[in-house]
């Protein structure tokens, strides 16, 4: 046999030996008898399941004001959150160009690799249009409310042409 023959050979013996690891390392050793054991459990009646159903009643009741709490929080929109903080803490003028905000996505979705939020407007005429000079502004309190190691908001406007961004 050739070098070339034998490098071929090798690298297929190679892949299926890796196949066949692969294959058998995902059940962990432990086959279908787990699979069988947490079934029987859940139906019976003093299973896992039926064990976390009598718990104290006054937990329960601190998970439903949670949940209440969360959905109330989730109930208000991030664009009325972004307007509530400079209706607050902005300027006049940022104040008058965050009125035309129509909505926000991402700002509450941060990792700060990479954050990237979209604001959208009620302005009309894309970059050349009466829009562009309060983008500005809108970028700019914008990353007073947020911050981040790496963000970028984008402003757009009613017809999802670019406006302006900024680094938040």
């Amino acid at each position: 046999m050739g070098m070339k023959s034998k490098i071929v050979l090798g690298a297929v013996v190679g892949l299926v030996v890796i196949g066949a690891v692969s294959a058998n390392g995902g059940d962990g050793g432990t086959g279908s008898a787990d699979k069988g054991a947490s079934a029987s459990a859940d139906k019976q009646p003093g299973g896992a399941k039926d064990a976390g159903a009598d718990t104290g009643a006054g937990e329960g009741q601190g998970a439903d004001a949670a949940d209440k709490a969360e959905e109330t929080e989730q109930k208000v929109s991030q664009a009325e959150q972004f307007k509530a903080f400079v209706q607050k803490n902005g300027t006049d003028q940022e104040k008058e160009a965050v009125s035309h905000v129509t909505k926000v996505q991402g700002a509450d979705d941060q990792n700060d690799i990479l954050d990237t939020a979209d604001v959208y407007t009620d302005f009309t005429g894309g970059i050349m249009g009466e829009g562009t000079g309060p983008a500005k502004l809108i970028a700019s309190a914008f990353a007073d409310w947020k911050q981040s190691a790496n963000g970028l908001v984008t402003v757009y406007d009613a017809d999802g042409e670019l406006l302006g961004n900024g680094q938040f």
